[in-house]
């Protein structure tokens, strides 16, 4: 189930607004890391809520959520205007059994994809920025409207992280 109400989309774009969503995309990692620093396992497998994500289903999503998005941009800018297919984050998520993911394992793989996305778009020139692809729940978008995107998607999941370890209630670092 693609999440992408009004609300959701306008949240993501004020995460983003009048900031560097470059420099955002390199610096998740690095804040979820220090996030979880001496997070004890137990907790980041406790869901906050009966239906919703624990950190290490957050972190796996953020994961698989990495590969759709390094297979957008790179088809983006081989065939500009082509169809990019959205997928269905839960059956992802149970396909995967992210309930019993390894959140180290998640966060590296995040870790090593983002990289490699990151080294992609630095590459790029001014022009490329503006290859595009028609998402099919979204519509047009551009390479950069998808990064922009990326980046208000990692302050969401990292916002959620946040909430959860503040009702855990206890310090871990």
């Amino acid at each position: 189930m693609m999440v992408d109400s009004e609300d959701y989309k306008s949240r993501l774009k004020a995460y983003t607004h009048g900031r560097d969503y470059v420099q955002m995309l390199r610096e998740s990692p690095g804040v979820i890391v220090d996030l979880l620093r001496g997070v004890p396992d137990e907790v980041l497998h406790r869901s906050p809520v009966p239906g919703k994500w624990s950190i290490a289903e957050i972190l796996a999503h953020l994961a698989d959520d990495e590969i759709a998005t390094a297979w957008r941009y790179r088809q983006m800018l081989e065939n500009p205007g082509c169809t990019l297919p959205g997928f269905d984050q839960d059956a992802w998520a149970q396909m995967a059994n992210n309930a019993e993911s390894i959140p180290e394992d998640s966060l590296d793989l995040y870790r090593s994809l983002r990289q490699a996305n990151l080294r992609l778009l630095e590459r790029l020139a001014a022009d490329q920025w503006n290859s595009w692809g028609v998402h099919v729940e979204r519509g047009r978008i551009t390479v950069e409207g998808l990064a922009r995107h990326m980046a208000g998607h990692d302050v969401n999941h990292i916002e959620q992280i946040r909430k959860i370890l503040e009702t855990a209630g206890t310090d871990f670092g």
